[in-house]
């Protein structure tokens, strides 16, 4: 079976970062089971490694990812469940993609999604779980579910978090195809990138992570821990364990190399040398 998922490492200051490549084009990178596993599998290899610092998720093709994928289960659309042992293998698929955006979002590591063709349905909910969206300027966006008859099931929930209530409304019920432009005013996309051709589009995305990657790592993995926390603690107990985090880092090896190169006018070493 071919593999759905490019991983390639190269070396970042004081670390690695990791291109995952969603690479199924005559699918338009579609998410099916195979591609869902091998998404989950990496992410459970990335937490793992404490020398890792940054994802940039894109697909080949020229397209991001079109959405979830039924191929498997076209006998059950539209039909009744019969007697299944085991409950209905849809709510198990669908949920397993849920699972997946979870781990995406709770990655350690700083996560980049880079756009280029269409994100939509499910292709979309991994826009909404990256920390960070770079776009080409003439990417489109969509939740389509409801046009179709079914529903954004496990990617509502992240859009929320991600739009806000009144405009995740607006996308998930309405279906409606988005420009760049668009995305990024709904706060979903973060910087538009106008390349002329494919090298252009990989110069100046490269140029962007350059600019992305001069945080401490372990400082980036708690501020990610405290910014999932704000969406479910009351603030009291956020500001406390915001107080707890704040400490622990000061008194870290991090915080030492940092300030010493702060006062001495270096860079620190995690910190990218920019070109140009």
């Amino acid at each position: 079976m071919a593999e759905v998922l490019q991983i390639e490492r190269e070396p970042l200051a004081d670390g690695w970062l990791e291109w995952w490549r969603l690479d199924s084009p005559q699918t338009r990178n579609a998410l099916t089971d195979e591609m869902v596993g091998a998404l989950r599998r990496a992410c459970a290899h990335a937490r793992a490694d404490a020398g890792l610092r940054m994802v940039v998720l894109s697909g080949n093709g020229g397209y991001f990812c079109a959405g979830g994928s039924l191929g498997s289960f076209a006998s059950a659309i539209g039909r009744p469940l019969e007697a299944h042992e085991g409950g209905d293998p849809l709510v198990r698929s669908n949920r397993e993609f849920g699972a997946l955006l979870q781990d995406l979002a709770g990655l350690p590591q700083l996560l980049v999604a880079a756009v280029q063709g269409s994100a939509m349905g499910g292709g979309l909910g991994l826009v909404c779980v990256a920390d960070l969206v770079l776009a080409a300027s003439d990417a489109v966006f969509a939740t389509p579910e409801v046009t179709l008859g079914i529903v954004p099931a496990q990617i509502a929930p992240f859009v929320v978090r991600r739009m806000g209530d009144g405009r995740a409304r607006e996308w998930l019920l309405g279906g409606q195809r988005r420009s760049a432009a668009q995305a990024r005013e709904a706060g979903l996309v973060h910087r538009l990138i106008a390349a002329a051709d494919e090298q252009d589009w990989q110069t100046q995305l490269r140029a962007h992570i350059q600019v992305c990657a001069q945080a401490a790592p372990a400082a980036v993995a708690a501020t990610k821990q405290l910014l999932a926390a704000a969406a479910h603690q009351p603030l009291d107990e956020l500001l406390g364990l915001g107080a707890r985090t704040f400490a622990q880092a000061l008194r870290g090896p991090e915080a030492g190399t940092g300030l010493k190169a702060f006062a001495n006018k270096q860079a620190a070493p995690w910190m990218v040398q920019q070109k140009g």
